[in-house]
């Protein structure tokens, strides 16, 4: 239980309190969505390791990330600081191993069927950069913690994505599907807009540049990947693999078919 004291005023005991909250939501969401795929069968562990990898350097930031908000909410921040280090190497693996795990999927041609092939190579790599993108700002304004903590909880909402979409009925959704993934991420930021307005009567300008970097994120996906030079770097990368037989920009036949 948070405690409001003379050291730390009501309104960012509940800020602590908020955030934590929410990662624990976050976190949750992820387990959720990854539980339910390997359920209904399917995903299983006989995927190659570079899967596995993902998987495990994924949830390890989510359970990182979680720490590090009970931390800050137990009055924990010389450890929180101190860990956080840990967090921006951790970062930047999740960029590389991200788009790598991206392109091994492109190139063996096992893309989801309810994304085209070209679109996801962009999809997930854009959606990883913008995690390091505003993880790498967050870490700059560590001193301004009202910041800090803003852009980080935009950079773990991004991470929801892929649980969404384990989530979401995505075959239904077609040719949205990726902008339906993009809505239930978005309801993240839009609640720390809510708070702050509900708490201090002001939503604080982090939220607006996170949300921005989110959504110019989200347009740049089909903007690049239908593009010359966005299919040209796709036909680059499938090049020689069971990928180059895929259409970039055609949806993949549903599984059976």
């Amino acid at each position: 239980m948070i405690v409001a004291t003379a050291y730390m005023p009501l309104s960012i005991a509940r800020d602590d309190r908020f955030f934590l909250t929410m990662a624990i939501i976050m976190a949750l969401i992820n387990v959720a969505g990854f539980s339910l795929q390997l359920a209904m069968g399917r995903s299983s562990f006989v995927a190659p390791w570079t899967v596995h990898s993902h998987a495990l350097i994924f949830f390890g930031w989510t359970a990182f990330y979680v720490l590090q908000s009970a931390l800050v909410a137990g009055g924990s921040i010389a450890l929180h600081r101190r860990l956080g280090w840990i967090g921006a190497g951790w970062a930047v693996v999740i960029v590389l191993v991200g788009i790598a795990t991206t392109v091994m999927m492109v190139r063996r041609g096992t893309t989801p069927f309810f994304f085209q092939p070209a679109f996801f190579l962009f999809m997930n790599s854009l959606s990883v950069l913008a995690f390091g993108g505003l993880v790498t700002a967050a870490i700059r304004l560590r001193r301004r913690t009202d910041w800090h903590r803003r852009l980080l909880f935009c950079a773990m909402a991004v991470l929801t994505g892929p649980a969404w979409g384990r989530l979401l009925p995505m075959p239904l959704m077609i040719p949205w599907a990726a902008w339906g993934v993009f809505a239930a991420v978005m309801l993240f930021p839009l609640a720390g807009m809510i708070a702050d307005k509900r708490r201090t009567g002001v939503v604080h300008r982090a939220w607006w540049w996170g949300a921005g970097v989110m959504l110019a994120t989200q347009v740049a996906m089909g903007a690049v990947a239908f593009s010359g030079p966005g299919l040209a770097l796709y036909a680059a990368v499938t090049r020689g693999t069971p990928g180059a037989a895929r259409p970039p920009l055609e949806f993949p036949p549903f599984p059976g078919r």
